[in-house]
């Protein structure tokens, strides 16, 4: 079983979805719904855990939302006022179902469950601590050692052990917990994750981004903020700010390709910025063509604002299929090759003698836009020009993003000329990182970046990254140890 999608492997994974909900009697219902919404953060498996004021229930499963928690009875073993949920890739830990969320333990204080997105970058040096100490881990997700870190802790409240976890952690996190007392919301001090909080009636809830609070019918209230820690219980709201203030640095990456173009982050709109994005790229890398088309269906928006900034009409001069599975048996190589076009295929009337522009989010190892070009040219364009709506991406991401290993990136191997003859294009351009946040509303100044993280573009990490410095130095040992023998 391989993927049909001859795309899917040349995307940056989007992390992992969250939702939360506290006080309706239909709490898993509508978590489950509002997963649907963010089920194009993780198609790996998905999880939902309730609490009916007596006992936890978990339900989790692989696969997508729909099938596994769209059924009476997969809402009816759920019951309760409050629930979470998760969707996931596996950014952290193996693919398995020892790995899927919510997570659950019963500590001393009672049942804990807890909904991740993000990565912990000092998981690993904690997690040997914890081994050290007798902690026994059921899960090789990062995400399990805050919950033995709260459980481990000497302060006497939960909150307070719970704040005591997150000290000792680094990287990126936006949680949803579950208590016998109520939910916990947070997102690290420098707000790397997503997370923003809304009204359904008398309910509260919690999700990784706003178009899931449109499915489910609430409405939006604000951005949980960098460092707080949002508590709910006995129908109370609460919040707190245990950290020391830092400049906030969310992911710049959520306004180029991983939210829906129908979420507002930050109370704008995703749709307005690709556009914005797509707009600039125009006036920065112009280029002589009768066609704007996008690479389905992430590309759009930028396509569309390049388009219109340009002068070029834009057309849908791929078509992708929304019929096909994501997966089906492929016996041989020629039958593999040919399966690339079961969920996008050119659209060769419209592409013939033309001089076409191609609008893509990203390049990441290069399959993709090689495999774009080479379909452009066997419908008959007789120019196929690359333009890219993000700088390239050289550097992995620690925070919860499923990167390819920095040799694996085309970016880090190439420069733009290199990677333009590698894809086999007649040019090739990405938008700038000042462009780029001149885009979302950003002006750099005296070649300062306004707070977004960019790592994945300029190695500008905002926290430290232990457990891979760690292990950079335990390879040049190793290097030594060899070279020394």
């Amino acid at each position: 079983m391989i993927t049909t999608n001859p795309f899917d492997d040349d995307k940056l994974r989007e992390e992992c979805g969250i939702f939360g909900v506290w006080g309706t009697d239909t709490a898993s219902a509508v978590v489950a719904l509002g997963l649907h919404a963010l089920q194009h953060r993780g198609q790996e498996a998905a999880g939902i855990t309730s609490f009916d004021g007596t006992e936890f229930y978990t339900l989790r499963a692989q696969g997508h939302v729909a099938g596994n928690f769209d059924n009476d009875n997969a809402i009816g073993s759920l019951p309760g006022f409050m629930a979470c949920g998760h969707v996931r890739y596996s950014t952290t830990g193996e693919a398995s179902m020892r790995n899927v969320q919510p997570l659950y333990a019963d500590l001393a204080s009672g049942g804990f469950a807890v909904a991740h997105n993000g990565n912990i970058s000092n998981a690993m040096t904690l997690k040997k601590e914890l081994v050290r100490g007798g902690a026994i881990f059921q899960s090789t997700s990062d995400t399990e050692t805050i919950v033995h870190l709260v459980a481990t802790s000497t302060y006497r409240t939960l909150l307070d052990k719970f704040v005591d976890a997150l000290k000792q952690v680094e990287g990126a996190y936006s949680l949803i917990c579950m208590t016998n007392e109520g939910m916990i919301a947070c997102r690290d001090p420098l707000g790397i994750r997503p997370l923003v909080m809304g009204r359904l009636g008398d309910a509260i809830v919690f999700a990784s981004e706003t178009v899931a609070f449109d499915v489910v019918g609430a409405t939006y209230e604000r951005s949980v903020e960098p460092g707080e820690i949002v508590i709910v219980a006995k129908g109370e709201v609460r919040s707190i700010k245990p950290f020391k203030p830092q400049s906030p640095r969310p992911c710049v990456f959520e306004h180029i390709y991983f939210a829906r173009p129908d979420s507002i982050t930050d109370g704008t709109s995703i749709y307005s910025v690709r556009k914005s994005i797509g707009a600039q790229l125009a006036v920065e890398n112009p280029v002589k063509a009768d066609l704007v088309i996008p690479v389905p269906d992430s590309g759009v928006p930028a396509a569309i604002g390049y388009a219109q900034q340009s002068g070029i009409p834009f057309e849908l001069g791929i078509i992708r299929s929304h019929y096909v599975g994501r997966t089906f048996i492929q016996p041989t190589d020629n039958i593999r090759h040919l399966g690339v076009k079961l969920k996008h295929n050119a659209n060769r009337a419209l592409i013939a003698g033309k001089s076409v522009v191609l609008i893509d989010d990203s390049i990441v190892r290069g399959t993709t836009s090689l495999k774009i070009v080479q379909m452009m040219r066997e419908a008959g364009a007789s120019e196929v020009h690359m333009r890219i709506a993000s700088p390239p991406t050289r550097h992995s991401c620690f925070y919860g993003v499923d990167t390819p290993e920095r040799e694996k990136l085309l970016a880090a191997q190439h420069d733009v000329e290199g990677m333009r003859e590698w894809i086999q294009a007649d040019s090739l351009a990405f938008i700038s990182i000042e462009g780029l946040y001149r885009a979302v509303g950003e002006e750099m100044r005296n070649d300062i970046r306004p707070q977004y993280c960019d790592a994945c573009f300029t190695g500008d990490y905002p926290t430290r990254l232990t457990d891979h410095d760690d292990s950079k130095d335990m390879d040049q040992l190793s290097l030594l140890a060899e070279r020394v023998v």
